[in-house]
């Protein structure tokens, strides 16, 4: 004992300590909570004393578990027992805020963690009141996910809280209180929030005191000294150190978190350079300890990160505390959502240094981010491209300009194999139509504009009143205009509203279109009444396999050369062109991309049979990617330049997920292979790269017994996550994609 009690600890032994107490916090959730089909989050259960668990129904009417702090009363403003508005909202956020227990690893160099989501409290997403049945029926037609009442996915800027503190973020509030009498429900709800946020602060350096009193070991003892005696300071005061900075962005990122599930926080290295060159200049801080400050930060939650890329001038701004992230997320190895950029002007050793952790990790991290495209496509709405250079990744697949655009980036979906489906129908129920594949194209063309249609009316229907429902108080305090003008970003606040609309199942629609083309029409061995009857009996029986398998069997998507790749880019090119166009009614402008995030088991649950040979209720294709198993040889090249190819190109991405063999080479030949492969889909026009390099033996068996492999991490899509966390279902995407492509 008395060893234990006098030992030193290195970094990588608090580093090392800190990530077997994740895991042990992560097997906990995974017994309580169950599956977990969405980023790693930092959270960890509450004592059990303090923790209540309960069934909800979800707003897609799924069973799920949520962990709820006892004792929490929660405050109705509506005859429904919820509550809206922000200072309802505001109130209530603070009271969870007030009763959070305190939590301290005396190994870390950062105080804090998070227990409890506040979407738990809400027993309604949307206000009753607010009626959009007017909607709801094409919305359902066309299996459209609308993005009414979806919240965060947009990025703030941090550096407003920062240079504030929370003192100063209250002291701006109080100041334009007085010049927007009107907003005081608005001024209420940000009041509160920061007033909870302090007091949760000020608790855990309290504790840190009281904890230093009894710790034995030296160090720790001191570092809970510290940790103390920082926390003090910010609660009202901005950090001045690169440690205090590390800790005041886990508080404000823990909260937007805790808030609304808010991940976004952009270009950390940016952020952190000022603090990381005055502490270097002074003599306090030196790269180890930076290191293993940011990893304490990494630790606490898994925001999207850009390093490198282009300042407002277009110059790089990658700099030592991009190396120093990326380092950091390489010694911690958990789940990470960090984005590499990749351009002309950006240091290549910064991409090379991200593959090589890549490879040698393989835990799917980092991502790569096609800085040159996004710029230059979102240029293409009208914007000057300097705008373009200060978007920031900051989600599964999106970008923002920090603090200044609002986006729902990933909440607004249309599955386009929906519309098809709807227009195949439409078509072969009209006697009058002779039905042909250039036919069945117009239909689908039609219903898609309708499509894209509805998604615009719901977009201002969300804007006219998201900031009634359930305002974006954690964001709002670090963005450029909420606070000045009195309003919320989701209603004006912000200078920039930029609506993303992403297709999703390109790849199930691209095969169809062509499998028709191909057997119906040039081969003539089905015809279209004989393809509806397989489709309604989800092609049953042994003449319906055999027809499943003769329509799945055609050169698809990513083949390269095939007429399903002519379809593609077909499609991808006509989406874009019906989003671009004309805005949203109210006025707002749309942007494109391809992406279905984790909704291509949902979308694909209320889906009949597709001519493709798809099963009624199988998932889509994901994103812009290829089905599984596009080509016999499951080429690499072929895969990047497929995605290439369907490039929406106004800014926002439809991200190439490519699953890679790690024993496709070893060393410096790996090394360049990759790099290669990546700056030629960029090169080609792509926009961001997803990456899991992974052994297909290991998989099978961590998806037939996930407790054996309890810290295997994968990139699921845009996120990185404990595959044992994953559903089965989730799990089994992942398996039939790297089985299919590795």
């Amino acid at each position: 004992m008395a060893t234990m009690v006098t030992k030193t600890y290195t970094y990588q032994e608090r580093l090392d300590a800190l990530r077997e107490t994740k895991l042990r916090a992560t097997k906990e959730k995974q017994e309580i909570i169950g599956s977990m089909d969405y980023d790693d989050w930092a959270l960890i259960l509450p004592p059990p004393e303090y923790r209540e668990v309960v069934e909800t129904i979800s707003g897609s009417g799924v069973p799920v578990t949520d962990v709820r702090l006892k004792g929490v009363k929660i405050k109705s403003n509506h005859p429904s027992g919820a509550f809206f508005g922000p200072k309802a909202s505001g109130e209530n956020f603070a009271a969870l805020l007030k009763a959070h227990p305190t939590y301290i690893d005396p190994m870390s160099s950062l105080a804090g963690a998070y227990m409890v989501n506040f979407y738990a409290y809400r027993p309604l997403g949307w206000n009753p009141d607010f009626d959009y049945s007017h909607l709801r029926e094409e919305q359902k037609k066309y299996q459209l996910i609308p993005g009414i009442g979806a919240t965060q996915h947009f990025c703030q800027d941090v550096t407003i809280g920062l240079n504030l503190g929370f003192g100063g973020l209250r002291a701006k509030i109080q100041r334009y209180r007085r010049e927007h009498p009107e907003a005081a429900d608005f001024y209420d709800g940000l009041e509160a929030v920061v007033d909870g946020i302090q007091d949760w602060v000020r608790r855990h350096a309290q504790a840190a005191r009281e904890m230093a009193q009894k710790e034995e070991n030296p160090q720790l003892r001191q570092n809970l000294i510290e940790i103390a005696e920082m926390n003090e300071r910010l609660v009202d005061e901005p950090p001045t150190t690169f440690r205090e900075a590390c800790q005041w962005l886990v508080w404000y990122q823990m909260a937007a978190r805790m808030y609304n599930g808010s991940g976004s926080l952009g270009r950390l290295d940016v952020i952190l350079t000022p603090y990381y060159e005055r502490d270097r200049a002074a003599g306090i801080l030196d790269d180890e300890e930076a290191i293993f400050h940011i990893a304490c930060l990494l630790l606490r939650d898994t925001s999207y990160i850009q390093l490198g890329g282009y300042d407002e001038h277009g110059k790089d701004v990658t700099n030592r505390v991009s190396y120093l992230i990326l380092e950091a997320a390489h010694r911690l190895k958990i789940p990470a959502n960090i984005g590499v950029a990749v351009g002309k002007g950006v240091d290549p050793g910064l991409f090379r240094r991200g593959v090589e952790i890549l490879l040698e990790d393989k835990l799917g991290i980092p991502k790569f981010l096609g800085v040159d495209n996004t710029a230059e496509g979102f240029a293409r709405n009208g914007y000057p491209i300097e705008l373009g250079w200060q978007r920031a990744y900051a989600g599964c697949h999106w970008l923002g300009i920090p603090g200044r655009e609002y986006t729902l980036m990933d909440c607004v979906k249309i599955n386009l194999a929906a519309v098809f489906d709807v227009a195949l129908r439409e078509m072969m129920a009209d006697p009058k139509v002779t039905p042909s594949v250039e036919t069945l194209w117009n239909y689908f063309e039609k219903h898609l504009r309708r499509a894209i249609q509805v998604i615009a009316e719901g977009l201002d229907f969300h804007l006219e009143h998201m900031h009634q429902v359930f305002p974006e108080l954690v964001l709002d305090l670090c963005c450029y205009g909420p606070l000045e003008k009195g309003l919320d970003a989701s209603h004006g606040g912000v200078e920039f509203y930029n609506m993303c609309v992403d297709a999703a199942a390109l790849a199930t629609v691209a095969d169809s279109f062509a499998a028709i083309e191909q057997r119906i029409e040039k081969e003539k061995r089905m015809t279209w009444e004989e393809l509806m009857q397989h489709l309604d009996a989800n092609w049953a029986g042994p003449e319906g396999e055999r027809a499943r398998l003769m329509m799945r069997n055609i050169p698809r998507y990513g083949s390269g050369g095939s007429r399903a790749d002519d379809y593609a880019v077909r499609i991808a090119q006509t989406f874009t062109k019906l989003v671009k166009e004309k805005p949203t009614p109210g006025g707002r402008n749309m942007i494109p991309g391809l992406f279905s995030w984790a909704n291509t088991i949902s979308l694909g649950k209320n889906l009949g049979a597709t001519p493709n040979g798809r099963f009624a209720g199988a998932p889509i294709s994901h994103g812009a990617n290829p089905d599984p198993g596009f080509r016999k040889d499951g080429a690499p090249t072929a895969l990047v330049v497929a995605v290439a190819s369907v490039q929406p190109g106004y800014g926002n991405t439809a991200p190439l997920q490519i699953d890679l063999d790690p024993g496709l080479a070893k060393g410096e030949e790996a090394l360049e292979q990759v790099m290669t492969l990546f700056k030629t889909h960029f090169d080609l026009g792509g926009t961001q790269i997803n990456v899991n390099i992974m052994d297909a033996e290991k998989v099978l068996e961590a998806h037939k017994d996930p407790s054996k492999y309890p810290d295997l991490i994968v990139r699921v899509t845009g996120f990185s996550a404990y595959f044992a966390s994953l559903s089965p279902e989730f799990r089994q995407l992942v398996v039939d994609r790297i089985i299919a492509e590795g």
